[in-house]
């Protein structure tokens, strides 16, 4: 039957194996920090990683005297301490006694110190920057002649637009010559007057790219009276022409497609441009035409002979509406005199008369309607319907 062991039993095995390997006790390990924290209790933890691995690391308050600078994410360092096991966790760590800066980890100081500077002088501020041309006939490049950006660089432009015009400054992008020849070819080319300048290089280690976190080539991007695109190293590349530049593309192959516009999309742009402009323009003719024609009937109405005839309209109407008033007023004239004379003729005495009556009046010519107006023996006249009788009144009655 095999022994059982505690979790903690195993801890401390393992502890203390690593107690009894004296390698471990004072070991140098070199990388990069990461997931650093400053704990309040003054002690310092953090990770140290390069490529391929990580190491977690610990530097107590007391061990502090053995740190000599602002420990920083992304420095390149040296820890010297002992490697040993937590047993309450488990887990190793590396316990920093000293820390030194790495080759690499001073030159990222120094990247910092530039960096800070020239943001104080405001090298970096947006207002500074120069807008990049949207539509480019001629190129600048400054890179290395041979190698993989110069030729995505060239491959795409041409890609993009067949007509564009490149010209190449083969500068040094690596080692001591490499500030001043990149400072060169930016002033020849802005010489040139072309219309934009890509600056950059392939990546590399932060010692390959050192060229462009210079103070001369930040200095001479920024003074350039050509707009600059850095691009330099990888996407995750960083560095001081970068910050400076009036454009950041992360890799060559984005800066020439930054810089060089799609020459077939600006001709079908500019096509479709073109039709839309036609049909605005035809709208606006077929609308000032019916315009023109609305003006010329209404000038048509205002013409002095249109008014005339107009007016003539007018009264020959008015005209006929009067005199079909007149008509209907004399017709019922007409008719109502008709009326009145048939009234009238049923009063009339003559008519009476002619119907088999007579008019009786005394000498005065008073009609007598009365046996009281009239005494015997008084001449009286009796008028018929063709002509009058006198007569003398022999006698009256009352009765009829």
């Amino acid at each position: 039957m095999h022994n059982v062991y505690t979790v903690s039993q195993v801890n401390a095995y393992i502890k203390n194996m690593f107690t009894q390997d004296f390698l471990l006790h004072a070991v140098t390990v070199k990388g990069e920090v990461s997931n650093l924290k400053y704990h309040t209790s003054g002690h310092i933890y953090f990770t140290l990683k390069d490529g391929a691995g990580a190491i977690a690391c610990v530097m107590f308050a007391g061990s502090r005297r053995g740190l000599a600078f602002q420990l920083k994410e992304g420095m390149q360092v040296q820890v010297t301490g002992s490697v040993d096991v937590y047993e309450r966790d488990g887990r190793y760590q590396l316990y920093a006694r000293q820390i030194e800066q790495d080759g690499a980890g001073q030159l990222y100081e120094k990247f910092e110190q530039l960096k800070r500077k020239l943001s104080e002088l405001g090298m970096f501020a947006e207002e500074y920057k120069q807008p990049i041309p949207r539509f480019i006939r001629t190129l600048g490049v400054v890179t290395a002649p041979t190698g993989a950006a110069v030729r995505d660089i060239i491959n795409i432009s041409t890609r993009r637009n067949p007509y564009i015009q490149i010209i190449l400054y083969p500068a040094i992008v690596q080692g001591d010559q490499a500030a001043a020849s990149i400072v060169r070819g930016i002033q020849v080319l802005s010489e040139r007057a072309v219309d934009v300048i890509i600056v950059g290089r392939g990546g590399g280690s932060i010692e390959d790219l050192w060229a462009f976190n210079e103070e001369s080539v930040a200095e001479a991007i920024f003074n350039s009276p050509i707009p600059i695109i850095s691009a330099v190293g990888h996407e995750t590349d960083t560095t001081i022409a970068d910050y400076v530049a009036d454009l950041r593309a992360p890799t060559p192959s984005a800066a020439a497609e930054l810089a060089v516009f799609e020459y077939d999309r600006f001709q079908e742009k500019t096509e479709e441009y073109a039709t839309v402009l036609m049909q605005m323009l035809q709208r606006q003719l077929q609308l000032k035409k019916d315009k023109a024609a609305a003006f010329g009937r209404e000038l048509a109405l205002l013409s002095p002979m249109s008014r005339v005839r107009d007016r003539q309209m007018r009264a020959a109407n008015c005209e006929d509406r009067l005199n079909a008033a007149m008509q209907q007023v004399l017709q019922n004239f007409r008719h109502q005199l008709a009326l009145d004379a048939e009234r009238m003729k049923g009063l009339s005495p003559l008519e009476r008369l002619s119907g088999g009556y007579a008019y009786a009046e005394n000498e005065k010519g008073e009609n007598i309607r009365s046996i009281t107006q009239v005494t015997e023996g008084d001449v009286i006249r009796v008028r018929v319907s063709d002509g009058q009788i006198q007569t003398k009144v022999t006698g009256v009655t009352g009765e009829i």
